[in-house]
């Protein structure tokens, strides 16, 4: 419920000033990609700035999303050999049990923590 709140309080006033960004640069601006003739580019696109800009932040965006998967590339190659490490002990032990006649154990389940439980204040 937090989260939302949270959440709620930064989008919506984004959201604003997005709109308020988009109403305030309507105007059209060109946009050149070539660098080496400004009088006559070889291609131009023509569009309005908001537009320019949101198509900016979006690109920014993704390319910060895909630099950030690259660099945790190494914790989730290291993540996935643990699983398999762990998946080959587990049938090791169960093995090991099978082998000296031990009933098997049940699957691995983790600890719950005890429920905390408010009380009234004594009256």
């Amino acid at each position: 419920m937090l989260r939302k709140a949270v959440m709620a309080l930064v989008l919506v006033p984004l959201a604003i000033v997005l709109v308020a960004f988009a109403v305030a640069n309507r105007q059209t601006v060109m946009v050149s990609f070539d660098p080496f003739d400004p009088a006559h580019p070889a291609y131009t696109l023509r569009l309005p700035l908001f537009e320019l800009d949101l198509l900016l932040v979006i690109a920014g965006v993704i390319i910060g999303g895909i630099a950030a998967w690259l660099r945790q590339g190494k914790w989730r190659r290291a993540a996935r050999l643990a699983q398999g490490e762990a998946r080959e002990l587990r049938a090791e032990v169960e093995r090991l049990r099978q082998r000296l006649g031990e009933p098997t154990a049940e699957p691995h389940r983790a600890p719950q923590a005890p429920r905390l439980t408010i009380a009234p204040p004594a009256a």
